[in-house]
């Protein structure tokens, strides 16, 4: 049985044993990594009582409030549903070893190039203890040894599912290490650790991935603050747009999918924002809106967006709504102000949403649908590690294949250069 993660190693000692581990981890075969992806998700269902007993003392600490509180809060269903991720990435064909190019030169040399591990995966993430099983099963089944530094917030019931994780027969020792996450200090040494360390992927607001990204010695994967907008087109299904807005806004309002701004064509907007306006607001939602949308909205409560409101993302009941003169000046905008995460555009004309996904440039553009299906789960990764917002290895919900490198396998029968 693997060692269970404790407070008492050293930064440095859980660096060292995940090192050793990722040795290990790289040789294991798909069966045995889907055998032991199994057991983790029977562990996690056979523990719930203890998971949650963990994550209410976290959750009875944190001092969160509202959305910030849900990102926090496991429930019976929300661990069922870890259970089940877990399962889902076991079902997903494993990279690792796939032949991506494969030729032959002239001289008989055979050349091909194959799906790897990275190595060592660290890790730094806020309050969303399901982001610690996500990451850990999506590492292990390609053969990565995981260093998670969670958030003080979710201490206990990190320390509790790292546990349990650890605790499954089989898994390597040091294959999943959880830094403390009382200080700062480990932050500092996990992104220094050039050399033990293989890729930062730092998971959170803005702050924190500036943080990381600026200090680390490490190579990062961004994963990106979630700024996102709808725009209603002139030739847009109210309906259809009505039930996109509400629910990119209100269905989880604390994730970094859900929608933040929305821009309605000036054609249409004297009869959509009064409309949509009304339904946030009895939706719960705080809005603020530009010159045009709060004189649409005259006797609603609509406060003054200024300049950082479009630049900000809300993580609460909250939405700016401007008027745009067309789609070009939707893209414009939308370029301008966002985090390059998740947009969409609600329309009936093909040729404008064609120009709207072609000319934003973000991870994800939508045509008729909700920003919220951003998402590993969702795209049928199982689970995710993040949603990149950079350009260079992965953009969008990364998970397997964007966890592998790849190298060179060439067999030759004497050649000499």
């Amino acid at each position: 049985m693997a060692a269970t993660p404790t407070t008492a190693a050293s930064t440095q000692e859980k660096l060292l044993r995940a090192r050793a581990a990722s040795s290990t981890l790289a040789l294991l075969s798909t069966d045995r990594k889907n055998a032991l992806l199994a057991a983790i998700a029977g562990s996690i269902e056979a523990h719930e009582k203890s998971i949650l007993a963990a994550n209410r003392e976290d959750v009875e600490n944190s001092g969160l409030e509202g959305a910030m509180r849900d990102r926090l809060l496991l429930t019976a269903a929300r661990i069922r549903e870890m259970a089940q991720g877990v399962r889902d990435v076991a079902a997903l064909p494993d990279p690792i070893g796939e032949t991506l190019a494969e030729w032959t030169k002239s001289n008989g040399l055979r050349i091909r190039k194959v799906r790897v591990p990275l190595g060592v995966v660290g890790i730094i993430y806020e309050s969303r203890p399901n982001v610690t099983v996500d990451t850990a099963v999506l590492a292990l089944k390609t053969g990565n040894a995981i260093v998670l530094r969670g958030g003080k917030e979710a201490a206990r019931s990190n320390q509790c599912l790292a546990e349990i994780m650890t605790a499954v027969p089989g898994v390597p020792e040091g294959a999943i290490e959880l830094l403390d996450s009382s200080t700062r200090h480990s932050v500092q040494e996990l992104i220094k650790a050039r050399g033990l360390v293989d890729v930062i992927i730092p998971r959170g607001g803005a702050g924190l991935i500036s943080f990381v990204t600026e200090n680390s010695s490490v190579p990062v994967i961004e994963t990106g603050a979630g700024n996102c907008h709808i725009f209603v087109d002139e030739s847009a299904d109210f309906d259809m747009a009505d039930r996109i807005v509400l629910n990119a806004k209100t269905q989880r309002p604390s994730v970094c999918n859900a929608a933040e701004k929305l821009l309605v064509h000036q054609d249409v907007a004297a009869d959509y924002v009064p409309r949509i306006v009304r339904k946030l607001i009895q939706a719960g939602v705080e809005v603020r809106g530009d010159g045009k949308a709060r004189s649409l909205a005259a006797g609603l409560q609509v406060a003054t967006a200024a300049e950082q409101d479009w630049y900000e993302e809300y993580l609460r009941l909250c939405m700016a709504v401007a008027v745009v003169a067309n789609v070009d000046e939707a893209i414009a905008h939308i370029n301008r102000y966002s985090t390059k995460h998740s947009d969409a555009i609600v329309t009936r004309d093909e040729a404008n949403a064609r120009k709207f996904q072609r000319g934003v440039d973000s991870a994800a553009v939508y045509w008729n649908a909700s920003t919220r299906f951003t998402d590993g789960g969702e795209f049928g990764f199982g689970a995710e590690m993040g949603i990149s917002t950079q350009k260079l290895h992965c953009r969008g919900p990364f998970a397997l294949a964007e966890l592998t490198s790849s190298k060179y396998e060439i067999v030759g029968t004497g050649q000499v250069r």
